[in-house]
C-alpha cells in the first residue's frame, strides 16, 4: 500500500501535464474531445500528491473502452472502472506515485466534467481557499498515511462545499449578465 504524501507545489507540473496530454492525444486523439489538467497539481501554488490528474472528455463509454488499449501503448497499466457515476468511466494510472499520472475518462461536458472544472477554477481564483485545502490535505495525510480511501473520503465535504460556492457564484454571474439592462438601467 502506498503512502499518502503531500508535497509543495512544483512549477514543472503544468509542463508535465502538457507533455502527457500530447502523448495521450497522439494515441487516442480521435476518441477524446478535450483534455483538462484538474486536481491540485492544476492550481498554481497548491501542494498535492505528486500525481498529475488529467480529465479526458469522451462521447460515451464505448469511446472510453476504445481508449484503453491505446493508452497501454504509452505506459498506462492500471484501468479502474468507475461504476458509481454514470458519466465517469475509468481512472487510468501511469507511473509511480511520484510523479505519476491519473487520466480520468469522463463524458465530455457532463455534470462530472463541469464539477472538476468548477473546483479547479474556484481554487485558482481564491488563493485563501486553496491554502485551506492544502492545510486540510496535509492534516489528512498525517491522519491517514496508508489509507488512501479514508484520506479521499475525508476531503469530500470540503470539495463539495467549494463546488457549491462556485456553482452559486456562476448562477449569480449568469443572472446579472442576463438581467444587467434591468439591474443597471
Amino acid at each position: 500500500m502506498s503512502r499518502v504524501i503531500i508535497v509543495q507545489y512544483d512549477p514543472r507540473w503544468p509542463k508535465l501535464f502538457e507533455e502527457e496530454k500530447c502523448r495521450v492525444l497522439n494515441v487516442a486523439g480521435e476518441k477524446i474531445l478535450a483534455i483538462e489538467h484538474v486536481g491540485s497539481t492544476a492550481v498554481p501554488g497548491l501542494g498535492a500528491k505528486p500525481i498529475i490528474d488529467m480529465m479526458a472528455g469522451v462521447r460515451g463509454p464505448a469511446d472510453a473502452e476504445e481508449c484503453i488499449p491505446r493508452l497501454r501503448k504509452i505506459g498506462y497499466t492500471n484501468f479502474t472502472p468507475q461504476p458509481e457515476c454514470s458519466d465517469r468511466y475509468y481512472c487510468c494510472g501511469k507511473g509511480p506515485h511520484s510523479v505519476g499520472y491519473h487520466l480520468h475518462l469522463v463524458r465530455f461536458e457532463s455534470h462530472e466534467w463541469q464539477k472538476h472544472l468548477l473546483f479547479r477554477d474556484y481554487l485558482r481564483l481564491h488563493p485563501e481557499t486553496a491554502r485551506q485545502y492544502y492545510r486540510l490535505k496535509k492534516n489528512l495525510a498525517a491522519r491517514y498515511p496508508y489509507d488512501r480511501e479514508s484520506y479521499t473520503r475525508a476531503k469530500t465535504s470540503f470539495i463539495e462545499s467549494v463546488i457549491t460556492k462556485a456553482s452559486l457564484g456562476l448562477k449569480t454571474l449568469h443572472f446579472h449578465e442576463k438581467y444587467k439592462y434591468f439591474l443597471h438601467g
